[in-house]
């Protein structure tokens, strides 16, 4: 898997773990049933990307690979998780808005991907 799509699952990871210990009582590296079958659908969905190693953080992506239910999910636990992220995992935060702000530009990648 390359950096960015490593670093996103990363995060996504983290952001999960953060949410699942404070909502649903998880403790370590255990997480429950629901958020251990979103954690694994989500590193599928980063997996299989349309963009490959040039993929956006997924807030900037216009392709919406997630199913309805999961995409509910998956934004339910980063709008919880997001603002605790920068003091938990600084790094990754810091590195996750550096992507945001200047490598995900959709529109280059979406030349590139229909020159290939």
């Amino acid at each position: 898997m390359a950096f960015s799509r490593r670093l996103e699952a990363n995060t996504v990871q983290k952001m999960i773990a953060i949410y699942c210990h404070e909502i649903h009582g998880t403790k370590g590296n255990n997480l429950c049933a629901d958020c251990t079958k979103l954690l694994h659908y989500a590193e599928n969905r980063i997996d299989k990307c349309f963009y490959g190693d040039d993929k956006p953080v997924c807030s900037k992506c216009q392709v919406h690979c997630y199913k309805p239910e999961m995409r509910h999910l998956i934004k339910e636990i980063m709008r919880y998780s997001g603002p605790k992220m920068m003091f938990r995992s600084p790094l990754l935060s810091i590195r996750y808005m550096y992507r945001k702000m200047f490598k995900s530009d959709i529109d280059n990648t979406c030349k590139s991907k229909k020159n290939s």
